[in-house]
């Protein structure tokens, strides 16, 4: 089995989900959870092209990983259903490394931004994918091969993990009761693409939100979710959405005084600025808690 295999597979299910999602959801376009036209087309698009172009990343690493696997000093087998289970589980830990880092680091958050870039929350906003983040990916599962995972085991595991992801893009399931604690659910990953302050930067996890949990990265859903990003960019060209933060991550560069400038704005935090006029996520929830403390905020004491 290959991965394109497990990703063609699913078309047909993913298609009757939506389809289902908005019949259920009629009436509803208001909230952000319902379908809109451009929206859900440009979902659609990048999506598509992602799939696409993402096949040339999965062939890098396959080549990548069938050298690296060589290295290894043991092999986790692939005919042994154990070995399956490790893969999942190892595959998922490196994703919430993965998605973690393009979080935090903006060079990456480049590749990832786009996923959040709908106001709307849907299964269709699964599968606003990106171009590049397949690519930036790469030397993240590269490690897995020196820790005797094979090619196959890599690519399937992820295969399904990005399936597996699919289904918590919605707000038509509130809770899955027990399994909050354990899984990744749609209540979990709602507050992932929240725009609200306190809920940047949270829950990272692909299948297990314990990784979360365990890392200090989790928040549960409280407070009515604002989707999108902190500052919207408003547009459904494909071009825009996939390359619209790369461009101004070079502007950034350009605009830098010093060497040190230049360094934080690829490698630093997305929305950190030598002027404090833009915040980072850990900068806004510092002085939420200050707010909510009663304690002076950034403005105050600058002030």
């Amino acid at each position: 089995m290959e991965p394109l295999d497990v990703y063609l597979f699913a078309v047909p299910a993913f298609t009757l989900a939506m389809l289902v999602e908005a019949f259920v959801g009629a009436g509803t376009a208001g909230l952000g959870g319902g379908y809109e036209a451009r929206d859900t087309k440009a979902s659609l698009g990048m999506g598509t092209v992602s799939l696409l172009w993402s096949a040339g990343a999965d062939a890098l690493i396959v080549l990548g990983a069938g050298f690296l696997v060589q290295l290894a000093p043991w092999r986790v087998p692939e005919d042994a259903w154990w070995g399956w289970a490790l893969a999942f589980v190892a595959v998922d830990l490196c994703f919430y490394v993965i998605h973690r880092a393009h979080h935090e680091v903006r060079l990456l958050w480049c590749s990832h931004v786009n996923h959040h870039s709908s106001q709307r929350y849907n299964l269709s906003t699964a599968l606003r994918q990106s171009w590049t983040e397949h690519y930036t990916s790469i030397p993240f599962f590269l490690v897995l091969a020196l820790l005797g995972f094979s090619p196959l085991l890599i690519t399937v595991s992820f295969a399904f993990n990005l399936l597996y992801q699919f289904a918590v893009h919605t707000e038509r399931v509130r809770t899955l009761g027990p399994l909050e604690w354990v899984m990744n659910t749609p209540s979990h990953h709602r507050v992932h693409h929240g725009a609200n302050v306190r809920y940047l930067d949270r829950n990272y996890a692909g299948v297990f939100i314990v990784w979360d949990r365990l890392f200090g990265s989790f928040e549960p859903e409280r407070e009515p979710v604002t989707y999108g990003l902190v500052k919207n960019i408003d547009s459904y060209n494909l071009f825009y959405i996939a390359f619209h933060e790369w461009a101004a991550m070079l502007k950034a560069v350009r605009r830098a005084g010093s060497p040190r400038e230049a360094w934080h704005a690829v490698f630093g935090r997305p929305g950190w600025s030598a002027d404090g006029s833009t915040l980072t996520a850990p900068q806004m929830q510092a002085a939420l808690a200050r707010e909510s403390a009663g304690q002076p905020t950034l403005e105050r004491q600058s002030a």
